[in-house]
């Protein structure tokens, strides 16, 4: 089993920055993409960023260059820049993770989510 551990969330003023983490922990022989995606009040989940283990990065047309996804994989921990921010960020923003186990088998696993929230 693996498990996702957010923080970072928070309230911020327009304009502002806060930065998430996404720590992945349990048992698994690896960890391929892991991406960060939201969920507004009354919306579907979209997907923010992704990260693929050999660092190719893809964001939604939405970040429009204020966000940065990073990994450290020596920490499995994948992080969320995010600058600029909006009022319409406002969201819960969930990590996501897909782990090959030790069965060789990959899985998907979610993080419990941490609120973003930013006033004008």
């Amino acid at each position: 089993q693996v498990q996702l551990a957010e923080s970072g969330g928070g309230l911020v003023q327009a304009g502002g920055s806060l930065r998430l983490s996404c720590a992945a922990s349990g048992s698994f022989r690896s960890i391929n993409t892991m991406a960060w995606y939201r969920q507004a009040s009354g919306k579907q989940r979209e997907l923010v960023a992704r990260m693929t283990s050999g660092g190719t990065t893809n964001y939604a047309d939405f970040v429009q260059g204020r966000f940065t996804i990073s990994r450290d994989n020596a920490k499995n921990t994948v992080y969320l820049q995010m600058n600029s921010l909006k009022v319409e960020d406002t969201a819960v923003y969930y990590c996501f993770a897909v782990c090959t186990g030790v069965s060789g088998y990959s899985y998907q696993y979610w993080g419990q989510g941490t609120q973003v929230t930013v006033s004008s």
